[in-house]
Order: structure tokens, then sequence, then C-alpha cells
């Protein structure tokens, strides 16, 4: 349970509990317990999927709303479960400390009452040959604060389409924490941004380290990752938009291999099947930047950079020799960034009305 208060005296038989726990209820040896969980300053409170072990947090207010059946997703890895299953360890301490002090002052009792009694039942015992004595004093119990929450501060939140819920995230991911999967445009546009926040960050970096990384080809690298990670986000969103739109996808689809990392191809794809032709959804001029980003990111995935005629034939226009490295700078890679977020917007559209 969340944000549930509790006193020192809790009420229930004379239970002593620390403020945010207390005995709610008793069925013979069998006690029921409510431990709060304290929410940020933001109203937040953590979650901690069972199966990565990663964090994220969940608004409490919107939490609370859900059914008390309600399962939660991962937002990382995607696995779903119910709720309960989802404490961090932070709170599983927390309710573990409150248990332990339940069960001390149990045990308390039972011995107060195994040592209680008429008096001539408590006769020391005599001594014959070997043998212990004990004795025992009954001492009142006071509980210690339970521990507090001290987890990941809050860095992106995000707000799902679909349900509302606030939650905030941590890393790259890919669920609702109670829808489940999120849209595939979603998924593209939160790709997009991590390249754009990572070019930032490399911009941000103090000059002496800068200048060691471009010197040793990092920066090289790094822009080079972000036209293949491009190539993937568009892939990865036209494949969910015609799998969606498209009853004979996989039809169509055998035997085609890696055909929506090739524009040209997905365009005629999605037209084959009585669809818009994106290479008319986007301008023209950005079109043939795109086969030309398309285009660099090849040679460098299979050429390591060097021009190849087939990179000439897409990109005629090209002053480039055949043998020749390419070049990439983070101007290339922005402008990428942003025509590649036109042509996603483009093919999310295709199947619309």
């Amino acid at each position: 349970m969340r944000n549930v208060t509790g006193g020192l005296w809790d009420g229930s038989d004379g239970l002593r509990m620390a403020p945010g726990a207390s005995v709610v209820g008793r069925d013979g040896d069998s006690f029921e317990m409510r431990v709060s969980i304290p929410s940020d300053e933001h109203g937040f409170f953590g979650r901690q999927c069972p199966s990565c072990r990663q964090i994220f947090r969940i608004d409490g207010d919107g939490y609370d709303a859900l059914p008390d059946d309600v399962e939660l997703w991962c937002v990382y890895c995607g696995h779903h479960d119910d709720h309960s299953e989802f404490m961090t360890q932070q709170q599983l301490d927390r309710a573990m400390r409150a248990v332990g002090d339940l069960g001390v002052q149990l045990v308390g009792r039972a011995l107060d009452k195994a040592f209680s009694g008429p008096r001539s039942s408590r006769r020391r015992p005599r001594r014959s040959g070997f043998g212990i004595e004990i004795r025992y004093r009954s001492k009142p119990f006071y509980p210690e604060p339970l521990p507090s929450i001290d987890e990941e501060k809050l860095v992106r939140i995000r707000t799902c389409a679909d349900c509302s819920l606030r939650y905030a995230v941590f890393g790259e991911h890919r669920f609702c924490p109670v829808c489940g999967r999120l849209p595939a445009m979603v998924v593209a546009l939160d790709a997009l941004g991590a390249e754009t926040a990572r070019l930032d960050g490399l911009a941000q970096l103090p000059p002496e380290a800068a200048a060691s990384l471009r010197e040793q080809g990092v920066f090289t690298r790094l822009w080079v990752d972000t036209l293949e990670n491009l190539v993937g986000v568009v892939e990865a969103l036209a494949s969910a938009v015609f799998r969606d739109a498209v009853a004979d996808a996989e039809q169509r689809l055998n035997g085609k291999g890696s055909i929506f990392q090739r524009l040209d191809h997905t365009a005629a794809l999605f037209v084959d099947a009585g669809y818009r032709d994106v290479r008319t959804e986007v301008d023209p001029d950005r079109w043939q930047r795109l086969i030309q980003f398309w285009a660099t990111r090849h040679v460098f995935t299979h050429n390591d950079g060097l021009v190849d005629a087939r990179y000439l034939a897409k990109v005629p226009a090209s002053a480039a020799r055949i043998g020749q490295r390419l070049t990439i700078t983070e101007e290339l890679c922005r402008h990428a960034i942003a025509d590649t977020e036109a042509l996603c917007r483009a093919l999310a559209g295709l199947t619309s009305p």
C-alpha cells in the first residue's frame, strides 16, 4: 500500500509499530499489515521489474486510481505481472523492517506467557549435575523509524496517450506500465530524441576532453552510429505500420529480406499495397538528402566509408570518387535527424484516411 499512515501505537492488541506501519487485521495467528510507501516530492514512487531489475517511477495519484488487480508492464523489457511483484528493494526493506518489528513483539509475548503463571510453577530448579538455569525479564519494545526511500530521481516524465498515466523512465523504453507496448510512432520519436540528446551531450563536453575524443576518432564513430540508428528507426516504424495495415503483409514481405532498410523499395511496397507514395509526401529536396544519408550509412556499414559505384549511383551529384572515404559531421547528423523525423511522420500517415 502507498501512503498509509501509522502511529506508534496502532491500536491492535497494544502492538507498537513505527509511523508508516500498522496492523489492520488478524485471523487467528495470522496478521494483516499495512506499510506506507512514501512518494517523492513530485508525487511519484518507484517500481522495479522482477525480471530485468530496472527501476521506473509512477505518479502516485494515477496509480491509486488503477484497479486493485491491475497487471503492470516493465517499461524496458515488457515483463508483465501482478502489480505487487514490482516492489523495489528499498520498499521491500522498509516492509521487512515492519514485519520484523511485529515479529519481535509476538516472540516477546510468547516468552512472557511461557515465563508467567503461578509462582509455584516458576521455582528455581535445583542443581543436579549439569544443567542450565534460564532467567527471562520482559522489556518494553520501542520501534525505530522505518527506513526511508531514496531512489533515483526523476529525469524524464512521460504521459501515456492512451491511459493518461504519468510515469518516469531512466533509459530507452518500449512499454507503458499499464497499456503495454507503445505505438510505433511514439517509439520512433523517442529514439530520434535520444539521438539529438547524444549530439547535444557531445557538444557540451569540456574542450580538452572533446579534443582528445575527436583525435581518436570517437566523434566520427558516434556520428556513423547516428546514421545507422536512423535507418533502424525508420525500418522498425515502417515495418510496424505496414504489418498493422496490410492483411497479407507477411506474404508480401516473404523473400524480400531487409526491405524496410531501402527507401525506394519501402515506398514501392506501400504503393503496391494500395497506399500513397511516401516519396510524394515529403519535400523532394528532403527525399534526396535522405537517399544520400542512407547511402552514406551503407558505405560505412559495409565498406568502411569508402565510396563505391553503388554509392555514386545513389548520389550521382556527389563530387567523391570511387575509393575516397566519406566524411561525416555533426551538422550532417542533425540534418539527417530532422529529415528522418519528417519521413517517420509521413510513413505513419500513409495508412490514415
